[in-house]
Parts: structure tokens; sequence; C-alpha cells
């Protein structure tokens, strides 16, 4: 027996897939300026809400770009999303910046200058 849990994080994945095809192949916003990743995707227990976490690789003004280019294009992404997955609902989506991967870069960059140091 499957659970709501295991649900929401079976669409997560299925959306987090289908969203990063759309942006790679039906997105041509100029405003999309950084290397643009989607890394995890969370989805409220009803499906109602999904949570988009992007890694945007570039400039702090080209990630400014590129989040505004993902918020006006959000409609569209979820439409996409809606004719690509078989839900009665399509959950409303918001994107938000991962800045994991930019923090584990400065992490590697501390001890490679710890190394350094201490050699």
């Amino acid at each position: 027996m499957t659970t709501q849990k295991d649900r929401a994080s079976r669409v997560g994945e299925q959306i987090k897939k289908e969203v990063s095809q759309i942006l790679q192949a039906e997105i041509k916003d100029p405003r999309f300026t950084g290397f643009l990743s989607v890394t995890d995707v969370e989805v409220s227990r009803d499906l109602g809400f999904a949570r988009i976490y992007v890694s945007i690789y570039g400039s702090e003004k080209e990630r400014q770009l590129t989040l505004k280019a993902l918020e006006s294009a959000v409609g569209f992404i979820r439409t996409e999303v809606g004719k690509r997955i078989r839900l009665r609902h399509v959950p409303e989506i918001s994107f938000h910046l991962d800045k994991s991967i930019e923090y584990g870069a400065h992490i590697s960059e501390i001890l490679k200058d710890l190394k350094e140091k201490n050699e």
C-alpha cells in the first residue's frame, strides 16, 4: 500500500524530469543567461503545491534575471507539466534558488586553501 508521502515523492520526481526537459527544449527566453539545472522538487502531500529548486551557475545578476524569467514562465511550465503528467489537478509551481552547489564549492575552496597553508 502506498502512502501519500510516497505518491508525492514520485510525482515530485516526475515533475523534476518534465520541468528539466521543458526548460531545456521549450523555453527560449533571452533572460536565461546562466547554466540552469533543476536540483529538487518538493510536492505537498495533497499534491497542491510544488516547490522547484534550481541551481543557476553565473553571476548574481544572471541568477536574478533567470529567476525572473522562470517566474514569468510559471504558467506555461505548469500547463506543459499538466499535458505530460496525468494528474487531476496540476500543482501550483514556485521556483526557489538552491545554493547548495555554490555552498559546496565555497567549502571546497576553503579546504583547499587550508591544505595549501599547512603544506
